[in-house]
């Protein structure tokens, strides 16, 4: 029976090509099974160096560096608005490990927006939020809620400034009451002042000041009640 030789199959040139593309930092177009498209830079078959990566579920785009699969460096997410299509920048900084860390700016679907320090893809260190209802909070940061020294000014413009703890006042601080031209100066503890002092602050200026004005504690005698006490002091030597 005669021997049938087949011939031997060659790998097509596109599929030497597309592994060396992969593998050497050349650009190329990847698709994944579930739709998710990848255009850009490759090393050892990972995403490293430039490239965008678009998911198809979401409509989501990230541009930006990548190191070893994963996004690092300096990059922007966008996703698309339902109803324009349109696509909205969501963050635009840096990453590590696929998260948020270093210098960005997060841009809220409210309309709120932070500009700060990030660290694990929570905001740490020092950042900037401005709020939905015109208050702005400059100041520390830690696990992504206010924490440590900070400033919170109100649409109002009232404003606190002090420690922080847990995404409330806490600790020593100052609140001031400029609609009403007052100042309290005290100890505050999970958002709530435990103990202090009010005094009038810009009172004259204010807009909408308090009906009568804080009276100055002053002593009636001041030279007696030093007298009395040095003469309890030399009591106390004898």
């Amino acid at each position: 029976m005669p021997v049938v030789k087949y011939p031997r199959v060659v790998d097509p040139l596109w599929h030497e090509w597309d592994e060396k593309a992969q593998k050497c930092g050349l650009r190329h177009t990847i698709y994944a099974v579930n739709g998710d498209q990848y255009t850009g830079e490759w090393l050892d078959n990972l995403k490293h160096g430039k490239g965008t990566q678009i998911w198809k579920r979401t409509g989501a785009i990230y541009s930006g560096d990548w190191k070893f699969g994963k996004r690092d460096g300096y990059g922007s997410y966008s996703i698309p608005d339902p109803v324009t299509k349109e696509y909205k920048k969501v963050y635009t900084g840096w990453w590590k490990n696929d998260k948020k860390c270093g210098y960005g700016t997060l841009f809220y679907p409210s309309g709120e927006c932070y500009e700060g320090e990030w660290s694990s893809g929570l905001r740490s260190g020092w950042g900037r939020m401005c709020y939905r209802d015109g208050s702005v909070y400059e100041g520390q940061w830690l696990a992504g809620q206010p924490g440590g020294q900070g400033m919170l000014c109100l649409s109002n413009d009232n404003r606190y400034e002090g420690g922080w703890k847990d995404g409330k006042k806490h600790g020593p601080g100052r609140f001031f009451y400029l609609d009403k031209g007052q100042l309290l100066e005290g100890i505050w503890v999970a958002d709530i002042p435990k103990c202090g002092i009010m005094i009038d602050f810009g009172r004259d200026e204010a807009p909408a000041p308090t009906q009568y004005p804080i009276p100055k504690i002053e002593l009636a005698d001041p030279d007696a009640v030093l007298a009395e006490a040095q003469a309890m002091f030399d009591d106390s030597q004898n």
